[in-house]
């Protein structure tokens, strides 16, 4: 799938089937249900990619002190684009790891 075709899918009732759990839970984000992205990004607390989803979740709620504590988990940088643009970061990244 490309990032065309998985952001065109947003508009979509449900999830594309096949997709990671990772982009379920960006589509989850880009359908406004931050509660289904958050539970999928705790389901694997420790593991690089959901920590690295969950510091943009916690940023997309406004809490910049939790989403830093994220980032460091992942061993990221804080992310200093929009938040649309970190989407779209992520999704590239999960789509190429799919």
């Amino acid at each position: 799938m490309t990032f065309e075709q998985f952001q065109e899918s947003v508009s979509q009732p449900a999830p594309p089937k096949g997709i990671s759990v990772l982009l379920e839970a960006l589509w989850h984000d880009a359908n406004g249900d931050w509660e289904a992205a958050h539970n999928i990004a705790q389901s694997q607390e420790g593991t690089q990619a959901y920590d690295r989803l969950h510091a943009y979740l916690h940023r997309v709620e406004g809490d910049t002190f939790n989403a830093g504590y994220w980032y460091r988990r992942a061993g990221s940088e804080v992310f200093r684009g929009s938040l649309k643009e970190e989407w779209a970061h992520l999704a590239n990244t999960f789509l190429q790891k799919a």
